[in-house]
């Protein structure tokens, strides 16, 4: 493939516990995935899919092996160097939101610009940019609203224009649509798709088959191990048109993107 590579693992692995209690939750994975690439992570309970999720971003290092994001080896950085790179480089949706329950829409999405180091920018601007991501979302009418003012699928959609703010390199996705309805997970598919479309490089985690097979390319994860990584394009078109059909027969999507 010639565009270029965002994720390169090679040969890593993680351990937990020591002697007869150790555990090998990754056992020597590796892989590559590339820019603009929408990519599902599926796997069991305890396969080791959630400890790659967390080593890809940033939020734990491998025991062994080497992580290279984006050029740069991540691999054994410190704490505080990983916290950087997760700012700078990563932008992360989580199933549960991870709203803040007392600030605005609009303050939750520039917060990752208060921890910036470089390119500090004044108020002003960050709320400027904050407007424009919400309104991407379809969510600028929004803006000043608490969380426990919107339904789940427009906290999500507020925990998406959060994950945009700084331009992140990879999108890292953790079962966005788990806490949803039915026509608000649509909805969230239908704007990751969009994010795709515009150029965004995205890796989610899920368990659900029919949100895997709108994806191009699906890495199944089992014991540790790296058991399959199939090329998914041609079904994901079909996935997608159903799923356009299913946003028309639900009301279509949100304004967005």
């Amino acid at each position: 493939m010639d565009k270029p590579t965002i994720i390169e693992v090679d040969d890593i692995q993680k351990i937990y516990g020591v002697g007869d209690a150790e555990v090998a939750a990754l056992a020597g994975v590796s892989l590559k995935i590339y820019q603009g690439e929408f990519v599902a992570i599926m796997g069991p309970s305890g396969s080791g899919k959630s400890t790659l999720m967390n080593i890809l971003g940033c939020l734990d290092r491998p025991t062994t092996g080497k992580y290279i994001l984006d050029n740069e080896d991540v691999s054994n950085l410190s704490r505080t160097e990983l916290a950087h790179i997760r700012n700078k480089k990563l932008g992360f949706i989580f199933q549960a939101y991870n709203l803040l329950p007392r600030i605005s829409a609009l303050d939750e999405v520039i917060l990752p610009m208060m921890y910036q180091v470089e390119n500090r920018v004044g108020m002003a601007e960050r709320r400027e940019r904050g407007m424009a991501a919400l309104e991407s979302v379809g969510l600028e009418t929004r803006a000043h609203h608490l969380p426990n003012e919107l339904s789940g699928g427009q906290q999500q959609r507020v925990a998406i224009a959060r994950a945009l703010i700084n331009d992140p390199v990879l999108i890292l996705a953790d079962e966005p649509t788990g806490n949803l309805d039915t026509k608000s997970s649509y909805e969230i598919m239908d704007l990751l798709h969009k994010l795709h479309e515009k150029g965004s490089t995205i890796v989610m985690v899920t368990h659900e088959p029919d949100i895997a097979r709108q994806m191009e390319r699906i890495i199944h994860i089992r014991d540790g191990k790296l058991y399959s990584d199939d090329d998914n394009r041609l079904e994901a078109v079909k996935a997608k048109k159903e799923l356009h059909q299913l946003l028309k027969k639900n009301g279509g999507s949100q304004d967005g993107l």
